[in-house]
Formats: structure tokens, C-alpha cells, sequence
């Protein structure tokens, strides 16, 4: 009996086959149904996905046999693995000098017909092979050999897609733990800033109380502008807190939503000082199974914007909602100040605004529509607007089902 040669890249073709963490793992259907195949076609007892680590050849999947490794020593498919580029054929071992006196073929499974279609990955290394065997002399034809090589290419693109899920668990839960980071981080930063922020807010006010009279027109004005500039800071820091637990609002539990009962109790949480209309022009039965506390900041924002951002004696806001097989599509209509086309993208986009001032002098922070398209993306929906300066907008999203 000959003993197989070690490849002459053997450490690098060790470490490429550990990368696909898939040595000692239990049978999986994708491979049970290749070997089936392979000893179907093929017709022959025995059809095997083998790889080969330091000592053993180990079975992925194993048809015909009860066993799951053997020594590397007696493995046909760790002579296979030796020649990438071409099929390991033996007819009938008995007449190899390699194999004749081999324990696999004196002893049972007694191997006397091998086939083995060298498994190798795109970097070019021989992880092991798809073989077929029989008890007995056979002889595959073209079309066989042709069928063998398709399925041992099926092999590693089930193992290539194994090693691309791992990564990607991986990159997940690295993202997930940097998520967790940033959200520590930004509590954390807010608290800090928004103490000496509120300090310099009250500071401010008992100074104007105090010395209003020492103080000339132009200084109180200067005051004025330091206690506007911190309230707008301290709600830029709420702004980016709301966006900052996105991810963290969309993994909390689902429920049946109604949409009228939703939009009305997120109306009253609207600031509605001054003159406001809003109208539910839809079916009020029409319900969805999806995530409330994200649904209804997606509606807290919009509808504030609506009322925020307009010029009007009265404030129209039209909630239109209409439901189909897979999605929920909903409009927020106002008739505010409306969006300039050049900017109806980018006013989705992190610290974007399209106006300077809103209805009551305050200014945009630019993280509102963020977080709503945020939110509707990770609802599984999109969202976009139309809108004419002057006339008003019309925000349209959906929700998948």
C-alpha cells in the first residue's frame, strides 16, 4: 500500500478548509441530496463528501457507509486532493499497486471502484472531494463523469455560501456591539451636555431679571440669541438620541395595529398651539401586524412637520391610508411651505433641512426625516415625497405586511 503524498501547500490548504467551520458539524440535507444524487446517477452503493484535515478523512455526508472519518493514511480521496485539475479514477483497486493491499479494500467497505472529484475552493485549494464507489469493477460514461463534476461544484458553492453566512453572523454581531457602543455613548454625552446647557438657560433668565434695566436693547438681544442657541442644542441632542435607538425601537415586540386608533392618540401628541385641521381619510377597520412605537414616531414626525413647517392661517394635515397584499401604503399631506424639487431627496438625509426658520421661528435640526426613513426602512417599507413650494407636501411610505 502506498501512502498519500501531503500537498505541497498543505499548511495554507489546512487554514483554508478551518475557515469553513464546517469539520465534525451534523449531516445537513443540501449534502445528503448531492450524494443521493451523485449514487443515483452514478449507480453505485456508496457516495461520500470527504475532507481531509491533518490525520483523517471526514465525511460531510456519507452514503452507504455507517462510518464518519477514516485515517488519512488509507483515504483514497487524499491521493484525489493531489491532483486539482483531474478526476481520481481507480477501476479496481485490486490491481493497484497503491490500493491493493489496502484495509478499505481487503476489509469492509471493500473498495474496489473509486471515483473522486477533487473539491477545490476559489483560492485553490483542495479541501477534499466528492467520490463514488462500488464493491466491485465499474466504469462511469461521459455523461456520469460530466453529472459528478456539476455536483462537486454544487458542493462548494453550499460551502462557499456556509463560509459568506459565517462572516456575516459575525460582521452582524460585531455591528450589533458597536450599536450598543454608540447608544451608551450618546446617552451618556447627552446628559453631559444637556446639564450645563440647561444651567446656561436659567443663568440667562435670572440674569434678564435681575439686570434688565442695566442691560441696553442690543445686549438683551445677545441673550436672547445665547438662550435660543442652547434651546436648539439641547433639542439637536434630543434629535440625535431619537435617531441613536432606532435600531434598538425596531428589534422591541410586534402587535395588531389599528390605524385610526394609532394617528389619533399620535395627533394629541402633536404641539397643535394655533390653528390646526386634521383629516383621517381612510377605513378606520384597516389594521397591521408591525412594531407600534416605531409606526407611530414615523407619524409623531411627520405630522409635526406638517404643522411646523407652514406658512397657513390654518394648518391642513390629510392622513390617507389604503392596504394591499403585501404592503401598507400611507400619505401625510399638508399644505405647508412646501420642498423645492432639488431638495425633495435630500431632505432624508442626516442633518439635512430644506427651510431656514419653521412656523413659530424655531430651526430645523435636520434629523426628523432622517429617522423617519430610517424607521420605514427597517419596517421594510420606503418612503419619498411630492411637493410644490407654496402648495404643501405629500409624504407617501409603506409598511410591509
Amino acid at each position: 500500500m502506498k501512502k498519500p503524498e501531503i500537498p505541497a501547500d498543505e499548511e495554507l490548504r489546512l487554514k483554508a478548509l478551518k475557515e469553513y467551520s464546517i469539520l465534525d458539524t451534523l449531516p445537513e440535507k443540501e449534502y445528503e441530496e448531492i450524494t443521493y444524487l451523485a449514487s443515483q446517477i452514478c449507480k453505485v452503493p456508496i457516495s461520500l463528501i470527504t475532507l481531509i484535515d491533518e490525520k483523517r478523512q471526514w465525511f460531510k455526508s456519507n452514503r452507504g457507509l455507517t462510518v464518519t472519518e477514516t485515517p488519512r493514511d488509507v483515504a483514497f480521496c487524499a491521493h484525489a486532493i493531489n491532483d486539482k485539475q483531474n478526476i481520481f479514477i481507480v477501476p479496481d483497486s485490486r490491481n493497484d499497486a497503491r490500493f491493493h493491499d489496502n484495509p478499505l479494500v481487503t476489509d469492509d467497505p471493500y473498495v474496489i471502484f473509486y471515483v473522486g472529484i477533487p473539491l477545490v475552493n476559489p483560492d485553490g485549494f483542495a479541501l477534499g472531494t466528492l467520490c463514488v464507489i462500488d464493491k466491485e469493477p465499474h466504469v462511469l460514461d461521459q455523461y456520469q463523469i460530466n453529472a459528478l463534476k456539476a455536483l462537486a461544484n454544487q458542493v462548494m458553492n453550499v460551502f462557499e455560501l456556509r463560509k459568506k453566512t459565517i462572516a456575516l453572523d459575525i460582521y452582524i454581531k460585531e455591528i450589533e456591539e458597536q450599536n450598543k457602543g454608540l447608544e451608551k455613548f450618546a446617552r451618556l454625552a447627552a446628559h453631559d451636555m444637556k446639564s450645563p446647557l440647561a444651567n446656561i438657560v436659567m443663568l440667562i433668565d435670572l440674569f434678564k431679571s435681575d439686570y434688565a434695566n442695566v442691560v441696553n436693547a442690543e445686549g438683551n438681544d445677545l441673550l436672547d440669541s445665547i438662550s435660543g442657541a442652547a434651546l436648539s442644542l439641547n433639542q439637536l441632542i434630543d434629535g440625535i438620541l431619537k435617531y441613536s435607538r432606532n435600531a434598538k425601537i425596531l428589534s422591541e415586540n410586534k402587535e395588531f395595529i389599528n390605524f385610526y386608533e394609532l394617528i389619533k392618540a399620535a395627533s394629541k401628541l402633536v404641539d397643535t398651539s394655533g390653528d390646526v385641521r386634521f383629516e383621517l381619510d381612510f377605513d378606520r377597520n384597516i389594521s397591521i401586524y408591525t412594531n407600534r412605537v416605531a409606526l407611530e414616531q414615523i407619524f409623531i414626525n411627520l405630522l409635526s412637520n406638517g404643522i411646523k413647517y407652514n406658512d397657513k392661517p390654518i394648518a391642513e394635515v390629510t392622513v390617507k391610508v389604503c392596504s394591499d397584499k403585501e404592503f401598507v401604503r400611507i400619505n401625510v399631506i399638508d399644505n405647508g411651505l412646501g420642498i423645492k424639487t432639488q431638495d425633495q431627496e435630500r431632505v432624508f438625509q442626516l442633518f439635512e433641512t430644506s427651510v431656514n426658520q419653521a412656523r413659530r421661528g424655531e430651526k430645523g435640526n435636520g434629523i426628523g426625516l432622517a429617522t423617519v426613513k430610517s424607521l420605514v426602512e427597517g419596517l421594510g417599507g420606503h418612503i419619498s415625497v411630492r411637493s410644490q413650494v407654496g402648495v404643501g407636501s405629500d409624504f407617501e411610505f409603506t409598511i410591509k405586511k
